[in-house]
């Protein structure tokens, strides 16, 4: 199964994994399972990184993604098109580019955040 882990999952796994959920932990080590990282949760890293927000250097990122064998999901113009028709029922751009990714790709998102489940369509696990 494909899962597309919210930022928050990337960096709780890698410091605080006894934040995840037993649900969350075992669709993140379930072999069979394939992982994915919104392009999009790259570039939140990088710019909270940047403004003093987050201390999660790219090094640490990029041993966070071999180390959960998680692949990057492109984040593309069929999944911007989307953006336009989304309710506004969550206001943080990053995850509202996650949340049309996973619509547009039919993948469950892993994460803590319930607005998520206010979007139609939308499987959370948790």
């Amino acid at each position: 199964m494909r899962f597309l882990l919210d930022t928050a999952i990337l960096i709780w796994a890698t410091e605080s994994p006894d934040r995840l959920t037993r649900r969350a932990t075992a669709a993140l080590k379930d072999k069979g399972n394939v992982l994915e990282l919104s392009a999009v949760s790259l570039s939140e890293i990088a710019i909270k990184q940047a403004c003093g927000k987050l201390a999660f250097p790219s090094s640490l990122v990029r041993q966070a993604l071999k180390e959960l064998d998680i692949r990057i999901l492109p984040y593309t113009a069929d999944h911007v098109f989307l953006l336009f028709d989304l309710p506004l029922h969550h206001r943080d751009p990053f995850d509202r580019q996650i949340i049309v990714q996973a619509l547009a790709e039919k993948i469950a998102v892993v994460t803590p955040d319930e607005s998520f489940s206010l979007y139609a369509g939308i499987k959370i696990v948790w």
